[in-house]
């Protein structure tokens, strides 16, 4: 049975030794607006987070990530190549 996309937010949180209410508290604080109940639901794969969510659980992650000395392992969702053309980023220059 293949994982569910989202689960890759989970297996994350996992490495970067967050539970799922500190990972929540990092997102909170970022501005994400989901309970900690859908921010649950969207690492075990029974809900989607909206593209805003996503950016932010990644975001997040990325931010304790570095806290440990690593690089950002977690790609944004204009990051993850899907076979279609790169969307341009509002924050990239010419």
């Amino acid at each position: 049975m293949a994982r569910h996309p989202n689960t890759t937010l989970d297996d994350a949180r996992n490495d970067a030794g967050l539970t799922q209410s500190e990972l929540w508290m990092r997102y909170f604080e970022l501005g994400g607006m989901a309970s900690p109940l859908e921010v649950e639901a969207y690492l075990v794969g029974s809900m989607v987070p909206s593209p805003h969510d996503h950016e932010v659980l990644v975001h997040a992650l990325n931010e304790r990530f570095s806290e440990l000395g690593c690089n950002h392992p977690v790609p944004h969702s204009d990051d993850v190549d899907d076979g279609a053309p790169p969307h341009p980023r509002r924050d990239r220059g010419p």
